[in-house]
């Protein structure tokens, strides 16, 4: 079997499997726009995050391009770029995966240590951590390590070993630029006319006052036990938890005042505000995605 082949047929396997593929070239990176696509001339493709009307037959919009029609895949378009592969790539977001990619041994060394076990894939200079769920994709998270989910792909270097684990805080926490908490009696700002949840504004909630209440309060605790650093993230995580459980809910489920109570309990121990807004709304919104 050829390379091209053996290329063809993994990528074919993988979207019988469900995972969007595309083919890499030399650089083990994506195939060029053409002509009309160039410069986005074309619009981008419907499902990239600025959605357009592109509805071009070649290997365009790098990652946009992935997909699990097997028809495209061996189409006539595609098939100078097969030619050209020097490996398989995929869309991690489209297969409802997430990839840790930790570039060099020290990255290694600290995911044993930092991130919950999972299944691995060994690259050629490290690992791939592979968790079951999705969230936004970001590069240089810290020294060796970037998160590739949605709108970003990945090279396909085999199955991997190990049982993988569902995507946790911890993983998506990441994502969110941690800043030191300043020192007690230093607050950076304060929150004016702090919302508070309760039921006028969670009327499609299937659950009870107490038991939102009583999840939010701990949450908040935990913001608030974190003094010295961390709180931040922890904002994140407590509002990634916390919007996760009314996934299922009819809705609304008041989860803005939620939010304000997380930034207001970030706020109160010395975390700026737009960093304590921003922590909270990427919690919010990775549980939604998470859930979608």
């Amino acid at each position: 079997m050829s390379t091209t082949n053996g290329h063809l047929q993994t990528a074919l396997q993988l979207a019988t499997a469900g995972v969007p593929v595309l083919p890499l070239r030399d650089g083990k990176v994506p195939f060029g726009n053409c002509p009309a696509c160039a410069k986005n001339a074309c619009g981008g493709r419907p499902n990239m995050k600025s959605a357009g009307p592109c509805q071009c037959p070649d290997v365009c919009h790098a990652w946009a391009a992935a997909t699990t029609d097997t028809g495209v895949i061996t189409s006539r378009a595609w098939a100078p770029a097969w030619r050209q592969a020097v490996c398989v790539g995929y869309h991690p977001g489209g297969a409802r995966l997430t990839v840790v990619d930790l570039d060099n041994a020290a990255a290694v060394a600290w995911a044993r240590e930092a991130l919950p076990a999972t299944r691995i894939v060994p690259t050629t200079r490290g690992e791939h951590w592979i968790y079951r769920g999705v969230m936004r994709s970001h590069n240089a998270v810290r020294a060796g390590v970037d998160i590739k989910s949605l709108m970003a792909y990945a090279r396909w270097l085999g199955p991997g070993t190990g049982r993988m684990a569902d995507l946790l805080a911890a993983v998506c926490a990441l994502v969110v630029k941690e800043e030191t908490t300043p020192a007690p009696g230093k607050v950076v700002s304060s929150v004016s006319g702090r919302a508070t949840w309760d039921r006028t504004v969670a009327t499609g909630c299937r659950h009870t006052e107490r038991y939102v209440r009583t999840g939010l309060e701990r949450g908040l605790a935990k913001v608030r036990s974190h003094t010295e650093s961390g709180a931040g993230s922890q904002a994140f995580g407590v509002a990634r938890f916390l919007a996760a459980q009314h996934a299922h809910c009819p809705g609304p489920c008041g989860l803005d005042a939620i939010g304000e109570e997380i930034v207001a309990a970030a706020v109160s121990v010395g975390v700026p505000e737009p960093y304590a807004r921003r922590a909270v709304a990427n919690g919010l919104e990775t549980a939604s995605e998470h859930a979608a």
